[in-house]
């Protein structure tokens, strides 16, 4: 396989040639797959498969316990799945939905806004996807698109984004206040290690379908992203809709800490609070976390 036959001519492959700092490549240089490669990460190497497995199944039981609980009791849950792109949403939302009822959990991942929602109140497409009696709903990127992305990339205005900073706080009090339970999420992994993760779909033909324009684009936007994602914990990290950071370096560890968390913050019956395991503070955690 030629580069020219790779998604974008190669342009992943090209960046880490050229364009990547040098403490970025020298972290990917002969690393291998089980290693971490930020330096900050709290292990050296990811969690043993078996390990995990044991770990995965016990908690998929108290999920399915859970998700009985919610359509019994009319409870409506809405988990937000945001991060920086290849942090591990995707698979972190797909190991929670896998073995529940889809009748009863949804996932919502909108697509770019239409015309006509463009000329909407902004949270007005999201709306709709929230969850009724006895329903979950996992969002695959959110309402927070505008604070980040669209602000990164030029999407929307200074004023745009202004006022959605003005409204977000009272929108999810609202959420909230109606009763519904809402957990924010915040999936962040390393740059090296983001770099490592394209690198690995611009390679395999059964991921190249992940890379889009914005991956590519993005690659040179690091500091931006950074500067806009702190600035939203500052301004949207509140008592009623807090930001639960997961350092994601290590998928299989992010995983375990997105569902312990869920399930925790849940007082359903039946449970077993003992399946849930000790809960890892340097993996998951406030905002505090992310400076990390």
């Amino acid at each position: 396989m030629t580069r020219n036959d790779l998604p974008f001519g190669g342009a992943i492959t090209r960046y880490l040639e050229t364009e990547a700092p040098e403490e970025v490549r020298s972290a990917l240089d002969g690393a291998r797959k089980s290693e971490m490669v930020v330096n900050s990460y709290p292990y050296d190497t990811r969690l043993d498969a078996d390990i995990y497995d044991a770990r995965l199944k016990a908690l998929t039981l108290e999920l399915v316990r859970m998700q009985g609980w919610v359509q019994a009791q009319g409870k409506r849950l809405a988990i937000v799945f945001e991060g920086r792109d290849a942090a591990g949403k995707g698979g972190a939302i797909s190991r929670f939905a896998m073995h529940l009822n889809p009748r009863v959990t949804r996932i919502a991942a909108l697509p770019k806004p239409t015309e006509r929602e463009r000329g909407q109140w902004y949270f007005q497409r999201y709306i709709s996807h929230l969850p009724s009696a006895g329903e979950i709903v996992l969002f695959d990127r959110s309402w927070y698109n505008r604070g980040v992305i669209e602000h990164v990339f030029g999407f929307c205005t200074h004023e745009e984004r202004e006022r959605f900073f003005a409204q977000v706080n009272d929108f999810e009090e609202m959420l909230v206040g109606e009763g519904i339970h809402l957990v924010k999420f915040w999936l962040n992994i390393g740059r090296a290690e983001q770099l490592r993760r394209f690198l690995r779909r611009e390679r395999d033909p059964l991921r190249q379908w992940k890379l889009s324009a914005i991956d590519v684009e993005g690659l040179g936007k690091w500091d931006a992203y950074s500067a806009a994602i702190a600035e939203t914990f500052q301004r949207s990290h509140t008592e009623a809709a807090p930001w639960t950071i997961v350092r994601a370096d290590d998928k299989r560890r992010a995983r375990l800490e997105v569902l312990r968390h869920v399930l925790a913050g849940l007082d359903y019956v039946p449970s077993d609070k003992t399946a849930l395991g000790k809960r890892d503070p340097s993996i998951c955690g406030g905002p505090e976390l992310w400076h990390a």
